[in-house]
């Protein structure tokens, strides 16, 4: 079983750039599949990116495949995957989750993970 630490969300203007961490503890990141999502509140979670459990795939949404706003990557040494954001805009204010799956794809599916983090806030200003 891994935990997932979630660290660097918080106030950003519009425009600006954030990096999100998620952390493995208790047995290591490349093991795993690792996806991020966001939930507004009202609205569904919402899948942005994730990263196969060798690292061969990536699968981003298309709303943030644009000018590669968001990119996922994986460090092992660290045992944390990140998700780097730029050109933020309001409507990328959510709570952000990162899930992981031992062993997975790159899914976008919320289904298909086991193990979430803690989520962490992103407000982007306007």
């Amino acid at each position: 079983q891994v935990q997932l630490v979630q660290s660097g969300g918080g106030l950003v203007q519009a425009g600006g750039s954030l990096r999100l961490s998620c952390a493995a503890s208790e047995r290591t990141v490349s093991e795993y599949a690792v996806a991020w999502f966001r939930q507004a509140p009202g609205k569904e979670r919402e899948f942005l990116a994730s990263i196969s459990w060798s690292g061969a795939s990536l699968s981003y949404a298309d709303s943030v495949k644009g000018r590669s706003r968001f990119t996922i990557s994986r460090d092992n040494a660290k045992n944390t995957v990140y998700l780097q954001m730029t050109s933020l805009k309001p409507e990328d204010t959510a709570l952000y989750y990162c899930a992981a799956q031992r062993f997975g794809g790159a899914s976008d599916s919320v289904r298909a993970y086991d193990y979430w983090g803690q989520g962490t806030q992103v407000t982007v200003s306007s």
